[in-house]
């Protein structure tokens, strides 16, 4: 199953997506200029260090990438309802259309969205049943680069012995405390924002509820079959396997459970 391209036009969205992408290349540009490669040529840190760095700004910006284009769940205009499921399906009073229970109308995006779990300003979409396990790999791999960030940035103030090759006449060796300090910053907005993120998204699956059931206080986790958490997961990520939950690249295989289990309330 590829992954379906799926396009908001929101500039509201946008401007938050586009607050993310300036932190990941300002610290694209300022972590390597000012601490790793002058690090490296005095030989405080590994060729190891500065690849764990690419990686993971790598693997954070296509995360973002695939959670911001990903179809969420869209329902189509006309679905093809079975016999056996017409009981599990119900009328949305906002677009008219014919939807499984535990379906969301999303008013951002004007179109209801399968198991939609809330939508995303910093992604620009909506997280639904089709790319929540994308939008957890994000939170992910946003954690580890934060991370990782701050602790280059610990290391070069407290740790690491001065440079002693330092041309001046360079604008991040001139301003170097302050482009540190407003890394720091950052990367400690995104750290603690995301592991909150994070948390409640792991803490949900855990329950089989969504971020908006959880906020329409409905008694859906109450009268709904409760399922062990590893199927749980691997209804979210499309596997049983572990260890593929966060591998990137591949594509996600929906695993066939009964439709009655899956959307009953």
């Amino acid at each position: 199953m590829g992954l379906r391209i799926h396009f908001v036009v929101d500039p509201q969205g946008w401007l938050c997506m586009g607050l993310i992408i300036f932190v990941w290349l300002f610290n694209l540009i300022t972590i390597p200029n000012v601490i790793l490669f002058p690090r490296y040529e005095e030989e405080h840190i590994s060729v190891g260090a500065i690849f764990c760095f690419y990686i993971l700004a790598f693997l954070c910006i296509i995360s973002l990438l695939r959670a911001s284009i990903a179809d969420p769940g869209r329902l189509p205009e006309n679905p093809k309802i079975p016999i056996t499921e017409r009981d599990f399906w119900e009328l949305c009073n906002k677009c008219n259309m014919m939807r499984p229970k535990r379906s969301h109308h999303c008013s951002r995006c004007g179109h209801c969205v399968r198991k939609m779990d809330h939508h995303c300003p910093w992604i620009n979409n909506c997280v639904g049943e089709d790319n929540h396990w994308l939008f957890l790999q994000l939170c992910f791999y946003t954690e580890l680069l934060s991370s990782y960030v701050l602790l280059l940035d610990f290391c070069h103030c407290y740790y690491f012995e001065p440079l002693n090759k330092v041309n001046l006449d360079l604008f991040v060796f001139r301003h170097e405390l302050a482009l540190t300090r407003i890394s720091t910053f950052m990367g400690l907005i995104m750290l603690v924002g995301i592991t909150g993120l994070f948390y409640t998204q792991l803490i949900g699956i855990f329950n089989d509820t969504t971020s908006i059931e959880k906020m329409a206080n409905c008694c859906e986790e109450i009268s709904r079959p409760r399922k062990p958490w590893q199927q749980t997961f691997s209804e979210v990520f499309g596997t049983r396997w572990k260890i593929l939950w966060f591998i990137p690249f591949r594509q996600r295989r929906p695993l066939r459970v009964p439709y009655h289990f899956a959307n009953h309330v």
